[in-house]
C-alpha cells in the first residue's frame, strides 16, 4: 500500500523552514543563525564556535591520506589510539565535516576539496565492498577488513550520508559530483532485504552469510531506508519505510517512539532535515518532534537518578552508547537500558543540540565549566567521564570516538547555520524517496512547551 500526497506536489514542500516553502534549499542562506541560534547570547555562541573548531580539528588530523579513510577514535590529546582503525561510519561524519571546515575557512577549501577526492576516487575503485556496501572497520593504511566486523548496512548509510553532502557541498565540481554518483547509485538495496520483501538485514559476515538481525523497529536506520527507497538502480519498495514497528514509551508526561539509547534519535537527523514533516503513517509521525520530545524525556530519566549518582541534575545529564570505565556500553533510557554507573557522556547532550538547544546547552557549558580541561581537550569533550568512580575520584575516557565527535560537530552546525540540512536535502535521491513515501508538511504540533506541562500526559 504506496502512500500518496494529496494537494501539491511533494517537491514543491520539499525543503521548509518556518513553514514557509523555498523549492529546493532552505530558507536560510548559508551561515545565517537559524532561528533558535538567534537567541543564543554572544558567550553561548563563543563556546559552540570553539568547540566546533575541535571537533572539526579531529577530523582534519585523524585522516589518512592512502585511503581518505578517517580514524575511528584517538586519543584526547590527539596521539593515535593504535592500531590505525578506521570506520566507514567516521569516514560519512569526516566528509560533512570537510565542508564544514572549508565553509567557515578554517582550512583552505582547494584542500578539502583534494581530501575529499582522495577519499572518494578510493572508496569507488579501490576499497573492498559487496554488492556496493562496505565494511564497519578497516585498516586507515591499506582499507583490509578489521576487527572481524561486518560488512554493514548502517554504517555504510552512514558513510553514503557524507558522500552525498560532499555532492551537494561542491555541487560544481563534476569529479565529486559523478564518484558521489557512482558510489550511491553502486549501492544494491534490494539485495540487503535478503528474501525479505520489506526489512533490512544488518549485514553480511564474511564467510557465514547474512546477519540475522534486520532494522525491524525505528533506529538510526531511518537514513538507510530512505537512501534504499530512493535508490533510482536498486531501489526497495517504498512500503518498506512502512514495514518496521515503531515502540511508543511512556515516560511521565513523555510519549513519544523509540529504538533505544539516544543516538537513535539523533543520527538520522544530523544529515535529514524532518523538520515541518510528517509520513503518511495514519499516525502521522513528526520524526523531529519525537526526537525534541525524546531528548526531554532523557533529561528527566537522568535527573531521576541523582538520588543514586549525586551529580546527574538539571544541568548535568547525558547517557548514550559510549566508552565506560569497563569498556563499551549501549546505555541510556527511557526505558532503563544498563547497567547505568553514574557516567556522564557530552555527545548525548551535543548531539541533541539541534533538537533542544534550551537544556542541552547549560549541559555543556557547566560540563566545562566544572571539569575544564580535564575533559575538554584538543577534540573537545572526553568521550565519557564519571565524576565519582573508584575511590570517588573521577574518571575519564583518555579517547574520543570519531562518530561521537561527527554527531557533536554536525548537530552544531545545524543548529547554527542549517548548512548540512541544506547541503544534503540537495540530492535527488532523498527528494524522490520522500515523495515516494509520502511525505508531507507537517502542521504545527502541541510543541514542547505544552508538551513539557502535561499535554502529553501518559
Amino acid at each position: 500500500m504506496s502512500r500518496k500526497n494529496a494537494g501539491f506536489s511533494r517537491r514543491e514542500f520539499l525543503f521548509t523552514t518556518a513553514g514557509a516553502i523555498v523549492a529546493g534549499k532552505t530558507a536560510f542562506p548559508a551561515n545565517v543563525p537559524s532561528p533558535a541560534a538567534r537567541k543564543l547570547k554572544p558567550d553561548e555562541r563563543q563556546f559552540l564556535e570553539d568547540y566546533k573548531k575541535r571537533c572539526f580539528r579531529y577530523f582534519w588530523e585523524q585522516w589518512d591520506h592512502r585511503t581518505g579513510m578517517f580514524m575511528d577514535r584517538a586519543r584526547l590529546d590527539g596521539a593515535p589510539s593504535g592500531g590505525y582503525v578506521a570506520s566507514s561510519a567516521a569516514t560519512g561524519f569526516g566528509l560533512t565535516a570537510l565542508c564544514i571546515g572549508a565553509e567557515h575557512g578554517w582550512v583552505p577549501k582547494a584542500q578539502a576539496r583534494a581530501r575529499t577526492l582522495a577519499t572518494l576516487r578510493y572508496f569507488w575503485a579501490h576499497a573492498f565492498h559487496d554488492h556496493g556496501w562496505f565494511y564497519h572497520f578497516m585498516d586507515a593504511r591499506t582499507g583490509v577488513r578489521k576487527l572481524d566486523s561486518e560488512i554493514s548496512s548502517i554504517d555504510t548509510a552512514l558513510f553514503l550520508a557524507g558522500v552525498l553532502t560532499v555532492q551537494g557541498y561542491f555541487s560544481n565540481d563534476p569529479e565529486i559530483r559523478l564518484l558521489a554518483k557512482q558510489i550511491f547509485e553502486r549501492v544494491d538495496f534490494a539485495w540487503m532485504l535478503n528474501g525479505n520483501p520489506r526489512i533490512l538485514s544488518h549485514g553480511v559476515m564474511p564467510g557465514s552469510g547474512f546477519i540475522s538481525s534486520r532494522w525491524d523497529a525505528y533506529s538510526e536506520a531511518s537514513l538507510l531506508y530512505l537512501l534504499g527507497i530512493g535508490s533510482p538502480r536498486h531501489p526497495i519498495h517504498p512500503d518498506c519505510w512502512y514495514a518496521w514497528s515503531r515502540p511508543q514509551v511512556k515516560y511521565e508526561q513523555w510519549k513519544f517512539i523509540s529504538g533505544g539509547p539516544l543516538f537513535t534519535h539523533q543520527y538520522s537527523h544530523a544529515w535529514v532535515d524532518f523538520r515541518h514533516q510528517k509520513d503518511g503513517d495514519p499516525s502521522y509521525i513528526d520524526y523531529f518532534e519525537n526526537s525534541q520530545i525524546a531528548t526531554y524525556a532523557h533529561r528527566d530519566f537522568c535527573i531521576s537518578l541523582g538520588s543514586k549518582y549525586g551529580d546527574y541534575g538539571p544541568n548535568m545529564w547525558g547517557i548514550t552508547v559510549s566508552d565506560s570505565p569497563s569498556g563499551y556500553v549501549s546505555w541510556g533510557g527511557p526505558p532503563y537500558a544498563g547497567p547505568i554507573n553514574g557516567t556522564l557522556v557530552p555527545c548525548a547532550a551535543t548531539g541533541s543540540l539541534m533538537f533542544a538547544p534550551e537544556i542541552c546547552l547549560p549541559v555543556l557549558r557547566e560540563m566545562r565549566n566544572t571539569y575544564g580541561d580535564q575533559i575538554y581537550g584538543r577534540y573537545g569533550f572526553a568521550d565519557a567521564f564519571n565524576p565519582k568512580w573508584q575511590d570517588k575520584k573521577l574518571w575519564v575516557n583518555q579517547d574520543v570516538i570519531g562518530i561521537d565527535v561527527g554527531i557533536s560537530l554536525l548537530s552544531m552546525e545545524n543548529l547554527l547555520t542549517d548548512n548540512v540540512w541544506r547541503w544534503f536535502m540537495r540530492n535527488q535521491y532523498v527528494q524522490t524517496a520522500m515523495e515516494r513515501i509520502g511525505f508531507q508538511i507537517a502542521t504545527p504540533g502541541i510543541g514542547i512547551k505544552e508538551a513539557r506541562t502535561g499535554a502529553r500526559r501518559a
